[in-house]
């Protein structure tokens, strides 16, 4: 009779079940990572993708790849919908199954978070998130088309609203994305239209917080507003977004008229803590025990974004530092038991800081006692996110790329991918529409008509990047 092999189950290929997995790569144990996407996303530069300087092979890499020589793990592409603790399996859609149950000895969950508005669902499908290369690719879509748009609209009085863009959320996420865009309109935009000023577009970001950067000491958070307001980002903080629509957004009583809202707000964990009928948060994430294991069930371990982890009386942040220390000490810990070793410690973060890119060639870092703003910052920020990329010809291309950005301004890519009848181009009433060429001829002919259609903010628009030690 020959021994038992453990069967290691790991949900989610970010970055903490990529860090369990490579941790227990050469465990006498057969690993199984299931993942609904066939590959790895670098989280942190997602907004580089939906605006144009990079492209989604640049910063996402197939699964399978990463772990090619990791000889005892097997990746299965599929969705887990549920965890059966008793039996001690979890239930997998798949692509042409539903509820395929698989066996484990041992369960990591990592599956992070999903979009959350707050409880006001109804705003999804007018104000998209940012959490997947695919979201990333639509939002890049919403945003060119509005420049497309405007061009082709004969109506001057209808470019304010299609120039307008709205994020609502000043975390990392909406500060890098209100910068990025700024960047792209004022760089790149601004000559290759001839009916139009892209650089009268508007950057308006809204949160109810007090300062953008809320995680960020208060001196670095104004830095990185003033950076903002010098790229023009109008910055409008102490109030949320009250309601999303069609038209635009409405913030205290104020209607701002907008066809493109891009919610950056909040996160929810994945209902990883109803599967497991688990002890969770207020924000719903699993509350674990030293060693990232679930009460009463040490066989399972949960990490990252859905694990609420308390150290020194208070809750680790949802960075991926977190999830990657996390996934890397459970792993080494499922090996020593595989082993028949002693359990390391419990788990202890080492915080490695914060960093955030604003505009081009400005940063801020803030590691320990330590705050640096500026230039410096923003060459040590691009060092350390280039090499938390996960393959190295990854890294080489978005090295590239960047140089290549810093000095000429063209970016990545700025293709329109949609499916065929969704662009504005296939749905316009063709019969009805006037000549644009001879249109263009007399609308061009004057300075005055490349005059913004809303006041014109003398700020500059600018960039704050999450550091590659967080996630957004």
């Amino acid at each position: 009779m020959t021994d038992h092999v453990p069967h290691i189950v790991i949900v989610g290929g970010g970055f903490g079940g990529l860090a369990a997995a490579k941790a227990l790569a050469k465990a006498p144990a057969h690993i199984t990572l299931i993942d609904r996407n066939n590959h790895h996303v670098f989280q942190p530069l997602l907004y580089q993708v939906a605006t144009s300087v990079l492209t989604p092979g640049q910063i996402g890499a197939p699964i399978r790849e990463i772990l090619a020589k990791k000889l005892t793990v097997t990746v299965i592409l599929g969705e887990v919908t549920g965890v059966d603790k008793e039996q001690r399996r979890v239930l997998v859609n798949s692509v042409d199954r539903e509820g395929v149950p698989i066996d484990y000895d041992y369960l990591v969950l990592a599956t992070g978070v999903r979009h959350s508005y707050f409880g006001h669902d109804e705003f999804a499908q007018f104000a998209p998130g940012l959490k997947g290369l695919a979201d990333a690719v639509a939002i890049r879509n919403k945003i060119l088309q509005a420049f497309e748009q405007a061009e082709a609209e004969e109506d001057p009085t209808k470019h304010g609203d299609l120039l307008t863009f709205v994020l609502v959320g000043a975390g990392p996420t909406g500060v890098e994305m209100a910068g990025a865009i700024a960047v792209l309109v004022r760089n790149t935009l601004r000559s290759q239209f001839r009916r139009i000023d892209p650089t009268s577009a508007r950057i308006i970001l809204v949160d109810m917080a007090p300062r953008v950067l809320g995680t960020f000491p208060d001196r670095l958070s104004t830095k990185a507003e003033a950076r903002l307001e010098k790229l023009g980002v109008e910055v409008r903080l102490g109030h949320g977004a009250d309601k999303i629509d069609a038209d635009g957004v409405i913030v205290a009583g104020e209607r701002i008229a907008s066809k493109t809202v891009i919610w950056t707000a909040g996160v929810a964990p994945s209902p990883a803590g109803k599967w497991l009928g688990a002890p969770t948060d207020r924000a719903g994430r699993v509350r674990v025990e030293g060693d990232c294991s679930v009460l009463g069930n040490p066989e399972i371990f949960v990490v990252g974004d859905t694990a609420s982890h308390d150290q020194d009386g208070k809750p680790l942040p949802g960075v991926a530092q977190v999830a990657i220390q996390q996934g890397r000490y459970v792993g080494k810990l499922i090996l020593r038991r595989v082993v028949d070793k002693p359990a390391p410690p419990p788990f202890r973060y080492f915080d490695k800081g914060n960093m955030a890119v604003v505009g081009k060639g400005f940063a801020i870092v803030q590691t320990g006692p330590f705050k640096l703003s500026g230039y410096f910052a923003w060459l040590a920020w691009a060092f350390v996110h280039i090499q938390f990329l996960a393959l190295s010809s990854m890294r080489v291309s978005v090295f590239l790329q960047w140089i290549w950005t810093y000095f000429t301004g063209s970016r990545g890519s700025r293709l329109i991918v949609d499916h065929y009848g969704t662009s504005p181009a296939k749905t316009a009433p063709i019969a009805q529409a006037e000549p644009l060429v001879s249109r263009a001829v007399t609308t061009t002919t004057t300075s005055q008509d490349h005059a913004p259609l809303q006041p014109q903010n003398e700020h500059g628009n600018d960039t704050h990047i999450q550091a590659a030690t967080t996630r957004p």
